[in-house]
């Protein structure tokens, strides 16, 4: 049987900074990826911060990855971080670009295909150093142990192998916990539910658009009518020539007012400071003349094709920064644009362009981070161990997973050179180490000084309209003395008896509506879009379709999976004659139906890839 020091399992930014650390440490380790290459599996909003906590310290991405602010394939550094309050056609916004900055260094969009895949090949060059690297298209079936405490791990694709220690990767869905009884699954109200498009926009529109330069960008969060009366908000955040718009919901709110979750992305596309924001110029094109031969058909359909490829590619190029001849391009441009409408009868007209529709669940820390993150010889990183930060508009889990990995590779190392993995040597050290994190400090206590920025940025909202509930809170929280006092008993309660208090409709839906039209503007828009089919989007993914579905159903007529039937993003189920069955192929591997069937992550590369992620 083959050996090797660790095995780390999932190729996220969490399980790649492990493997990094490790690899810097002089250790051996190898990387079990299910996808077909990295990146390919992984999805967020996405922000990835660096920050700078004000007591104990975190490793952020440019520790870990030298010159990743030179080198690294991130989007933009958000610059203006704003919260809309809508009602219908009226906007009341609040900078909360004070907030964004707290504490961090930067903040910046990421897509994670082409970033985790940058993260790969630094960790590869170091880990290879050492007999370990990355293997792809590979997915754990099963995990036992031998005699000698060592653990053995069988995949769907590999001979069984043994490893003297695991850091588990795996997500939010994490099959390893389950597996080895680490902990239950998460459960509705631990968990909220992200939907994402990505739509195109040549980056000079973009600039030009959100008031920002090539070096920065824009984040914009959603609250009120968007949400469609349900606890959470929309989000839209600028990419280098892309935007990713999304919604991002308590679980348990959708689980009892039930809703497509693409229909709440179309609620955001929809509202008009965002449909301004979104449309572009695209070529409309006529269906060839049905009189003409089919092999001559096929010809126009081919040319046509080609000329909005290179129109497209020229295009692109021309609102590019870094565009070298923009006389020429657009000289070219213009031809094209004359034998588009000359030549074959093409129109331009307004639309907006959605490349990529994905989901995924995402762990409220508050809620649901493991207390002790390790099972025998096995640690849990980020989003396996329920490691998200959710506090008002702040989400942060990248960074939190890669700081994670960093403390699991650090207790690993220590580990090997004492050859003592056991859970009393190895698991209480990282556990210690998580407990110290200032990322665990934010999910268990209320910080007075973020606190405080909302509080200033709120100055001038009226009393009436936050209520007779919370109206006597806010003024009081405005006192420093009295902010301090009443925080230290905030903290003692606990956030699980504050949040049903705090998070309700009024905070998310119905104080940003009387917000919005008492005190907000009018927006008007040109550009009305019409709704996309969930089909059309799900067309546009590409998929290594498994015969063997990773979900098998367990009960097939109760209220959860009826409901699920409306709420999986990709309409994966549907109900006849009372009882519930499933289509797997179109699967985004999200989990949503995880809670009450026997799910698994797809065979290596099998199912869903996504582009951008």
């Amino acid at each position: 049987m083959e050996k090797y020091d660790v095995a780390i399992i999932g190729g996220g930014s969490a399980g790649l900074a492990a493997l990094k650390q490790l690899s810097k440490l002089g250790k051996q380790a190898i990387l079990l990826e299910a996808g077909d290459k990295i990146g390919s599996k992984n999805i967020s909003g996405g922000i990835l911060y660096s920050k700078k906590p004000k007591k104990g310290k975190v490793t952020n991405v440019e520790d870990l990855y030298d010159n990743f602010l030179e080198d690294a394939p991130f989007e933009r550094k958000i610059t203006k971080y704003i919260l809309h309050s809508t009602s219908k056609d009226k906007i009341y916004s609040m900078d909360l670009t004070t907030a964004h900055d707290y504490q961090s260094n930067f903040g910046c969009t990421v897509l994670m295909n082409k970033l985790n895949y940058w993260f790969a090949k630094q960790a590869t060059e170091t880990s290879q150093k050492f007999g370990g690297g990355i293997i792809p298209g590979v997915h754990v079936k099963s995990i036992t142990w031998n005699d000698n405490g060592r653990a053995v791990i069988h995949t769907d694709e590999l001979d069984d192998f043994e490893v003297k220690a695991i850091i588990a990767a795996d997500g939010v869905n994490s099959e390893i916990a389950e597996m080895v009884g680490a902990r239950s699954k998460f459960t509705p109200s631990q968990l909220y539910q992200g939907v994402k498009v990505i739509i195109k926009l040549p980056e000079k529109i973009i600039n030009e658009r959100f008031e920002i330069s090539s070096e920065e960008g824009a984040a914009h969060l959603f609250a009120g009518d968007v949400t469609l009366n349900h606890i959470g908000g929309g989000f839209l955040y600028t990419n280098r020539d892309t935007l990713s718009i999304g919604a991002v919901y308590h679980f348990d709110s959708l689980l009892k007012n039930p809703v497509e979750p693409y229909t709440l992305i179309d609620s955001l596309l929809n509202n008009p400071m965002v449909s301004e924001l979104i449309k572009d110029t695209v070529p409309i094109t006529k269906e060839p003349d049905k009189s003409l031969p089919q092999e001559e058909q096929l010809k126009t359909r081919f040319d046509i094709a080609k000329l909005i490829k290179d129109w497209n590619d020229a295009r692109e190029y021309y609102y590019t920064s870094t565009c070298e001849d923009p006389e020429g391009v657009k000289a070219r441009l213009d031809s094209l644009e004359e034998q588009m409408t000359e030549k074959f009868g093409i129109s331009f007209g307004i639309k907006h362009v959605e490349s990529e529709y994905g989901a995924k669940l995402i762990p409220d820390g508050k809620r649901c981070r493991m207390e002790k993150p390790f099972f025998k010889n096995i640690l849990f990183v980020g989003d396996a161990a329920g490691r998200g930060i959710f506090i008002g508009p702040r989400i942060e889990g990248l960074n939190v997973g890669i700081d994670d990995g960093v403390l699991a590779a650090n207790a690993v190392a220590r580990a090997l050179e004492k050859d003592d993995f056991s859970e009393n040597y190895l698991g209480e050290y990282y556990s210690q180490l998580v407990d110290e994190s200032p990322y665990t400090t934010d999910m268990k206590q209320i910080d007075k000084d973020y606190l405080k920025i909302f509080l200033d940025a709120a100055k001038d909202v009226p009393s009436d309209i936050i209520g007779s509930r919370y109206g006597p809170i806010m003024k009081m929280m405005s006192s420093n003395t009295f902010r301090g006092i009443a925080i230290k008993f905030a903290n003692i309660l606990g956030y699980e008896k504050l949040l049903p208090m705090i998070e309700t409709e009024d905070t998310y839906v119905k104080v940003p509506m009387q917000l919005a039209e008492r005190l907000g503007k009018t927006v008007s828009t040109t550009y009305f879009p019409n709704t996309t089919l969930i089909g059309e989007r799900i067309s546009k993914l590409s998929y290594n379709d498994d015969h063997l579905s990773h979900i098998k159903l367990k009960e097939t007529t109760n209220e959860f999976m009826k409901k699920i039937t409306m709420l999986c993003p990709a309409k994966c189920y549907a109900e006849e004659s009372g009882k519930i069955i499933l289509q797997h192929e179109g699967c985004l591997d999200c989990g949503t139906c995880s809670q009450e069937t026997e799910w698994r992550h797809p065979r290596g590369e099998k199912g869903v890839q996504y582009k951008y992620g």
